[in-house]
């Protein structure tokens, strides 16, 4: 039950996007249709799930302080977490090739379509943030971090995909020359994040 409410919490109460306002760069350039958003929303996914565990195996087998007692005695004392920081990003760079290289090999039209955005993904706060988090609420185990990983992959594709649609609608409304393109989009973005505000009253 602790990993379903882990997930739950990660997709909708906080909500990468609606929440904490991460990865906006990425949610806003390529929203602009439900393909390349669905292909860019699975890669965030994908890369979350990955790079959150293997950051998890990180930071408790070598990065926190005392982690290394499994080398001896004299390294109880160790502490790298001045080293966290460059180690997750190290990790998240590495997981974006793999994702990079797989979509060009199968995917090619996603891959053209996706552009700069597709390499951009190692520099998606959304991503970061996710390890980030991982070591600030000190998850217990690796499934329990990547629940949260998959939730929070999952809230970001939700939210970037929910956001294609209505613009791939609203192209068809009478919207107000000024407000035409990111002004309406930053309007709409706003709106739902108040709307998922509501799932903050759900007690998990």
């Amino acid at each position: 039950m602790d990993l379903v409410n882990i997930f739950i919490k990660g997709v909708f109460i906080d909500n990468m996007i609606f929440a904490y306002f991460l990865g906006m760069c990425s949610y806003l350039a390529v929203s602009k249709t439900v393909p390349t958003a669905n292909g860019l929303g699975l890669a965030v996914i994908f890369v979350l799930g990955i790079t959150v565990p293997v950051n998890y195996i990180l930071e408790n087998q070598i990065l926190k302080a005392g982690a290394l007692q499994w080398l001896g005695d004299n390294f109880v004392s160790v502490d790298l977490n001045v080293l966290s920081l460059i180690m997750f990003i190290a990790v998240v760079s590495a997981m974006v090739q793999l994702v990079e290289m797989i979509i060009e090999k199968f995917s090619p039209a996603l891959y053209s379509s996706l552009g700069i955005f597709l390499p951009l993904i190692a520099v998606n706060c959304a991503i970061l943030g996710g390890a980030l988090f991982m070591q600030e609420r000190q998850y217990s185990t690796i499934i329990e971090a990547t629940s949260f990983a998959l939730g929070s992959g999952v809230g970001w594709y939700l939210a970037i995909v929910a956001i294609a649609a209505i613009r791939e609608k609203i192209r068809y409304s009478n919207v107000p020359a000024p407000l035409r393109g990111l002004g309406i989009t930053y309007i709409i973005t706003g709106l739902m994040g108040i709307a998922f505000m509501c799932f903050m009253g759900i007690k998990i």
